[in-house]
């Protein structure tokens, strides 16, 4: 996990995220992303995982200062595009 949490710390600091705090956390980026690309990977097409996770952060970012705390968008977010590739009604 630290190779993980080492890459995520350095991709943040590249694109000049790091400051995001909590949003860039590899506590908890790492669960949020991997469980939404699983759930899209195994019930829509593996193609659309990295597509759906790239999605994700554009709708973050746009809506970030909109509303709820950006941890608690972005995790709803994953859950409802998580939801939706298993067929389940969103949350």
């Amino acid at each position: 996990m630290s190779d993980l949490s080492d890459w995520i710390d350095e991709v943040a600091r590249e694109l000049g995220i790091d400051e995001l705090g909590e949003l860039v956390e590899p506590a908890v980026v790492t669960p949020l992303v991997l469980d939404m690309t699983r759930d899209v990977a195994h019930g829509v097409a593996r193609p659309a995982a990295p597509i759906s996770a790239y999605l994700l952060g554009l709708a973050v970012g746009r809506a970030a200062g909109s509303g709820p705390g950006e941890p608690e968008l972005a995790q709803g977010f994953a859950d409802r595009l998580a939801a939706r590739a298993r067929g389940d009604s969103p949350p």
